[in-house]
Order: C-alpha cells, then sequence, then structure tokens
C-alpha cells in the first residue's frame, strides 16, 4: 500500500458507455444502506481467528443442500476484460474474464445496490458505476470506497470447455459480505476509566476507523463517541431524503456493534484533550484515557448572522431531526433555501413535491459556481426552474422578519421581499475543532487539522481524518487541501485505523462524490479546485453530458450526468498514476478512455 504512486502500469481499460435505465431515479435512495452482520467468508488475508471470534451465521458454513451449481457459459463467450452477468436460479452473479481466468462475484454493489456489470474493470479490480467503490476481483475484497461491505466470491471452475459457477443460496440473495472481524477480548470494561482507541466523531471516517481495527484482528477495547443521539447514520442521504428516519440511514444494526465490542457513546462532547497524560474531558466531567486517538468530528454548519436571526423556523440540516422538522414545517407552505451548493440544491429539489412554493437565494450568479463551472452551472438551474423553483441570484439574506415569533418574509440585499415560513440554511461549514484550541494538537489559520499521509497529526499517536482534515493529495503534488466527501471520509479512516496498528499505509485515493436531484445523477471525480478551462462532450441542454476541468494542459477532475460510466473510468484512470491531458479530451474522441488510445 505503501508508494501507490510509484509506478504507473500500461493501463488496459475496458468500457462500454451504458445509458442509464428508466429505474435508475431510484439509485441514490433505494438501499438501506444496513449491512448484514453475518460474516462467513474469509476476508482473503492470511490471519487465523479462532471459530468463536465469528458471528453465528443463520445456518453454518452453508453444506451441500445450500449451494447451487450451473453451467453459465462457454470459455469462449466471454474475452479478457469481459464482464457478464449470469443467472443462477438463486440470483445473479458476475462473471469476470481477466488474464484467461474466470471470477465469479456478487453483482451488485453493496453501497447503493449498482449493477457492477456497467462498472469498470481494470488492475484486477472492478469499480462501481455510480459512486466509484471497487472491489478486487480475486477475493471480492472492499478495496476503495464508499461503503462498508465486499462482495461474495464464488467457486468457478471449467470442464469440457464449459464454465461452471458454485454459491451458496444465502450468499446469493445477501449480496454483501462483511469481512470477517475480532471481537474484543479486552475484560467487560464498560466502566473503566482507559481504553486502547478512542475515536471522536461516528461519521463514515470513525466508523470505517473502528471496522478496519476489528478487520485486521485488533482485539482491545474501542470507544467511538458521537454528539449525535444515533448510532452511525448515512449523513449524505439527509439532504437527498428529508423524510428518511434514523433507523433507515443506519450503517450498521445495534446488533453489530455489540457483536464486535465497538463501544458507542451517544451524545457526548470531548471538551478537552490532554495529550501530555493521553486523556480527555467529556462536558459531564467523565474522563478516559486512551493509547490511540482518532479525530475525526466532522464539521458544524455556517448559520445567519443577519438581522432576525433568532427567529422560529429558520433550519441548518445536521440531524435526521432537522431534516425531518423541515419537511414537516414545509408541507404546502412558502420555502426559502439560502446556499446554492450540494446540500442547499439537493434540499430544494426534494421540497419541489412537497412545498408550496420554493426559492434558492445565491450570492454567486449561477448555482454550483466554483465547483462545476458557469455552463454546467446553468444547465442544471434551468432544470430546477423546470421544476418551478425560483432563483434570486447574487445578492444575500440582509433580514428575517417574524410574525408572532415564526418566520414570515426574507429580506434581500436586492431589497426584494420573499414570503417564507420556513428557512434552510446551507452556506457552507466550519470544522468543528473549537475543543482542540488549546490542546498542542495542530490546527490551521482556518481550524483545519493538517496530518500527513498516514493521517497522522503534530503528536504522537493522535490520528485525524473525514471533514476536519487538510492532507497531502498525492495524485496533485502533494498539495494540502481539505476534501469535505464521504467517500475520502472512509478512505481516511481506514488509512488512520491501519497506521494505529504500524502497518504504514499512505492515502491515495481518488476523491469521488455525486447528488442526485429530481431523479437525476451528477457524478464527480478529482480535485478541481482552481480550474481554468471546462470541455464539455455531449449535451448539457439534454442533461446528457460529461464534463472535464483542466488545469493547464491537464484534466483535473470530471462530472457527468447519464453517461455511466465515465467518471468511474476516468477516476480508475487517474488511481493508475496516469494523468489525462487536455488535448485527449478536447477532440471528442474517447478512444484513450476505452483502452485503445495511447
Amino acid at each position: 500500500m505503501g508508494g501507490c504512486f510509484s509506478k504507473p502500469k500500461p493501463v488496459e481499460l475496458k468500457i462500454e458507455v451504458v445509458l442509464p435505465e428508466k429505474e435508475r431515479g431510484k439509485e441514490e435512495l433505494s438501499a438501506s444502506g444496513k449491512g448484514s452482520p453475518r460474516a462467513y467468508q474469509g476476508n482473503g488475508t492470511a490471519r487465523h481467528f479462532h471459530s468463536e471470534e465469528r458471528l453465528p451465521a443463520p445456518h453454518p458454513y452453508p453444506g451441500a443442500q445450500d449451494c447451487v451449481e450451473a453451467a453459465v457459459c462457454h470459455v469462449k463467450d466471454l474475452e479478457n476484460g469481459q464482464m457478464r452477468e449470469v443467472e443462477l436460479g438463486w440470483g445473479k452473479v458476475l462473471l469476470v474474464k481477466d488474464n484467461g481466468e474466470f471470477h465469479a462475484l456478487g453483482h451488485k454493489c453493496p453501497h447503493y445496490g449498482a449493477p457492477l456489470v456497467k462498472g469498470v474493470l481494470s488492475r484486477g479490480r472492478v469499480r462501481c458505476p455510480w459512486h466509484g467503490a471497487c472491489f478486487n476481483i480475486s477475493t471480492g475484497d472492499l478495496e476503495d470506497f464508499p461503503g462498508l461491505d465486499s462482495l461474495h466470491k464464488f467457486q468457478v471452475k471449467i470442464e469440457k470447455e464449459k464454465v461452471y459457477v458454485r454459491a451458496s443460496k444465502q450468499a446469493l440473495q445477501l449480496q454483501r459480505r462483511t469481512k470477517v472481524m475480532a471481537k474484543c477480548i479486552s475484560p467487560s470494561a464498560g466502566h473503566s476509566g482507559s481504553t486502547n482507541v478512542l475515536i471522536v466523531g461516528a461519521g463514515a471516517a470513525g466508523l470505517v476507523c473502528a471496522e478496519t481495527l476489528r478487520q485486521e484482528g485488533f482485539s482491545d477495547r474501542i470507544v467511538l463517541c458521537t454528539l449525535d443521539r444515533h448510532l452511525p447514520y448515512d449523513r449524505p442521504k439527509l439532504s437527498k431524503s428529508l423524510d428518511a428516519q434514523p433507523e433507515q440511514l443506519a450503517l450498521r444494526p445495534k446488533e453489530f456493534f455489540r457483536a464486535y465490542g465497538i463501544e458507542v457513546l451517544t451524545e457526548a462532547q470531548v471538551v478537552t484533550v490532554d495529550v501530555r497524560n493521553k486523556k480527555v474531558v467529556f462536558k459531564d466531567g467523565f474522563k478516559l484515557e486512551y493509547s490511540k486517538l482518532l479525530l475525526a468530528p466532522g464539521s458544524s454548519p455556517k448559520t445567519l448572522s443577519c438581522k432576525g436571526k433568532e427567529v422560529e423556523n429558520v433550519f441548518t440540516i445536521r440531524t435526521p431531526e432537522d431534516a425531518n422538522r423541515v419537511v414537516r414545517l414545509a408541507r404546502g407552505r412558502n420555502t426559502v433555501v439560502v446556499g446554492a451548493g450540494f446540500l442547499g440544491m439537493e434540499v430544494a429539489a426534494y421540497l419541489t413535491e412537497k412545498a408550496h412554493s420554493v426559492s434558492v437565494v445565491e450570492l454567486e450568479e449561477t448555482p454550483f459556481r466554483r465547483f462545476l463551472g458557469e455552463r454546467v452551472g446553468r444547465a442544471l438551474m434551468k432544470m430546477f426552474e423546470n421544476n418551478r423553483v425560483k432563483f434570486y441570484m447574487q445578492t444575500e439574506v440582509s433580514e428575517l422578519r417574524a410574525q408572532e415569533g415564526k418566520l414570515k418574509e426574507v429580506v434581500l440585499k436586492s431589497s426584494k421581499v420573499v414570503r417564507a415560513d420556513v428557512c434552510v440554511v446551507g452556506i457552507g461549514a466550519v470544522p468543528s475543532t473549537g475543543f482542540l484550541r488549546q490542546s498542542g494538537i495542530g490546527l490551521d489559520s482556518r481550524g483545519f487539522i493538517p496530518v500527513n499521509k498516514m493521517m497522522q497529526t503534530n503528536v504522537p499517536g493522535v490520528f485525524a481524518a473525514g471533514d476536519a482534515v487538510t492532507f497531502p493529495l498525492a495524485w496533485r503534488n502533494n498539495r494540502k487541501v481539505n476534501i469535505p466527501h464521504w467517500q475520502m471520509a472512509h478512505a481516511q479512516g481506514r488509512v488512520a485505523a491501519q497506521n494505529m496498528l504500524a502497518q504504514e499505509a499512505e492515502i491515495c485515493t481518488v476523491p469521488y462524490l455525486w447528488t442526485a436531484m429530481f431523479g437525476k445523477s451528477l457524478r464527480y471525480a478529482g480535485y478541481g479546485e482552481g480550474f481554468d478551462d471546462v470541455i464539455i462532450q455531449g449535451d448539457l441542454e439534454e442533461l446528457k453530458f460529461v464534463a472535464f476541468y483542466t488545469k493547464g494542459d491537464e484534466v483535473i477532475a470530471v462530472a457527468s450526468m447519464n453517461y455511466d460510466p465515465i467518471v468511474s473510468k476516468v477516476a480508475e484512470v487517474l488511481a493508475s498514476g496516469r494523468s489525462i491531458r487536455k488535448r485527449e479530451v478536447e477532440t471528442g474522441d474517447m478512444s484513450w478512455l476505452t483502452g485503445k488510445g495511447s
């Protein structure tokens, strides 16, 4: 894992651009996002676990009666680098041919259920077409994020030129495999004042760190603490589906944390960190000693500072409770969203069906302008306007006016007055690192925690990950950046855990994010900060396009709509260490992407 950028190998990429089917709109919300705590398959490593450490599966390892075997094709039916979904009676399997060898795996991405056959096969792994997660074709193991679970790997044998696949019926139906994990063997330390690993923050970074430690055989005490009242949940879904209930958003069920001895302290606020004595103090006075610490506190939404900011029914969205209250109050009423970034636009899109009116107020002249550029921003703005959203651009809120304490009007600097019963503020966030100010743990001028490639802070044994850090981005010349993406937090949590175990891992993930509005998905990979040109292929009007963001003569990011799996393809090229030149994308000739070009 060390120098994963050292030797760019020649990249052989095969791709078919598959246009979306009608049901694609359900993508973002379909999966419950729940993991299954049943682990009955090894995780591809040579480590040995004691049998009692395995979670009891519903049946012990499936016997012959629970297996199904069938011939699925002729050896010549697939060429090298090809993937195909094959039917096995109890479910489908992804069949992959790579270097003359056949592999059979689960066919759906465990994250949100994307069909992996439409993904990208390269360098011994398949990358999900929707959100970029990568799975090893030899083991089924998750190698890059988002998501928590791996794929099942099924047995393949060749007889008389026919390819046979054998699989357990249960695995075919489950579609996901939780890696084997160690359990906690330290004495029931429920009330003791010390823990081996303390993780502050229970978002993706904190949870993946805890799970990675257990997957790597770590069996000491792990305590995860969170300001939230819930177990770790899928926060990006909040703004895309404001009605979602905490149990629908949960990343793992309660039993999972019990089974693997990951203690979660909810509504627990750390107020001081004493690095000399390796101790943290909580708001209620509880003290906890640690030997390794992960700081993953995330960020807090910025609020408005205008006149009337204390008026009722003005919200930021941070928790399921916030999101649920907004929907309840917005039904049939007038709603104003301040900020046309990802959060604001997702909320506006969701509320168009529910609210009487939806208006968006934004300082820039187009939504997403800094992130996606003028032309893409304008095309998306048009899609919103076609859905009755009204925009007030290049202005900001100067006053919130109330009637009997409740919001009635939003007054803009342009002196327009907009009727509003509910206001949602999405104007960015600041790192939640105030509690570290006196700790001796380094913070930069904006309050972010700088870390190195191993997610190590300036204090030995103290790591940090997620939205609150800046880290060196390998493929942009190790420039120190802050990337508050869900997928990035997963990757950083894993690297932090590996380095707590002295495995010398380095962060080298290509950033990947997505948004969903009006049943359409926009995907994005790379790091586009400071782009100086945007090259667009396809049709912006039709919202079927791919946009390449370039700086000088290099492509630094890509965004697409209705053009899968091109963003995963570009992410895979960048992950292989190869750079993409501006001239390669200017011609409109995509052969370089299909592996036929240079």
